[in-house]
């Protein structure tokens, strides 16, 4: 048996009171930034060749099902108003279509077949590089689009939560984060959600940072889609060029982002 499927460490759990769930609950929720941390040579490995890839004008892409899925959907969903990148060169595909987002698809995830169907769909070609999301390791969906991938020579990486899957064997880049057995047993949109959703943190993180998409700390290429961002563009500049705010605001509103408004005012005070 799988460890993310292995009984969990406690029982009774309808008997405990609310702080004992809470406080079992944090405890093994303590334990998944050390498995993450055991698996960063493999997570190392995976973000060269995404960085490598992505510099050369192709894209990532995530497959995945259920909880792994959307992981892998809202961190492509948040690259582009983060970094200012295409929407299409971050993408997260989930068994069952985006209907599976919301409500769960039944058996969607045991096609072995559609998820290279669905990459076809985008026109996935060898520029690009396949993540597999997939706690248990041993999901057709996942497992059929790397291996399909594989033999088209398309660069694929993965995020397991338990060792020697099927997932990570059809992988070229796998990244094992073993987490245990769950809190409650099986339930692996828990410890393994947690774990997932970090490693995707890193991954996309890390590859903007090379790529360029932050200056010293900042997020310079960021959408200024809401009233919060205009504000942290604008305190951006306030301290990047020593500007009052009113004309840091209207330089940002005028260039329409911060990295450009940073360029343009140097260019002016060099000409």
């Amino acid at each position: 048996m799988s460890t993310t499927e292995s009984a969990s460490n406690y029982d009774g759990l309808e008997q405990m009171p609310v702080r004992q769930l809470l406080e079992s609950i944090n405890q093994e929720d303590k334990t998944v930034p050390l498995a993450v941390e055991k698996a960063i040579p493999q997570l190392e490995q995976l973000v060269n060749a995404t960085i490598e890839r992505l510099q050369q004008g192709g894209r990532l892409f995530y497959i995945g099902a259920g909880t792994s899925g959307r992981l892998g959907v809202v961190d492509a969903s948040e690259c582009p108003p983060t970094y200012g990148v295409p929407h299409g060169m971050v993408i997260g595909l989930i068994a069952g279509g985006d209907t599976a987002i919301r409500k769960a698809v039944e058996f969607a995830e045991d096609d072995e077949e559609q998820a290279w169907k669905d990459l076809q769909a985008h026109d996935i070609n060898e520029k690009d590089i396949v993540v597999g999301i997939a706690a248990s390791g041993r999901t057709p969906y996942v497992i059929g689009g790397l291996k399909t991938c594989r033999a088209h020579g398309i660069a694929t990486g993965c995020i397991v939560c338990n060792a020697n899957s099927a997932v990570a064997a059809a992988a070229d880049y796998p990244v094992e984060i073993i987490t245990g057995p769950e809190f409650v047993t099986g339930s692996t949109r828990m410890k393994a959600g947690t774990a997932q959703k970090l490693a995707l943190n890193m991954l996309t993180t890390s590859t903007m940072i090379r790529l360029g998409r932050v200056k010293g700390n900042k997020m310079v290429d960021m959408q200024l889609s809401n009233l919060k961002l205009v504000d942290r563009g604008t305190r951006m500049l306030m301290e990047e060029l020593q500007l009052p705010r009113p004309e840091a605001e209207a330089l940002l509103q005028k260039h329409g982002g911060v990295r450009a408004a940073i360029e343009a005012y140097r260019k002016e005070q060099q000409g």
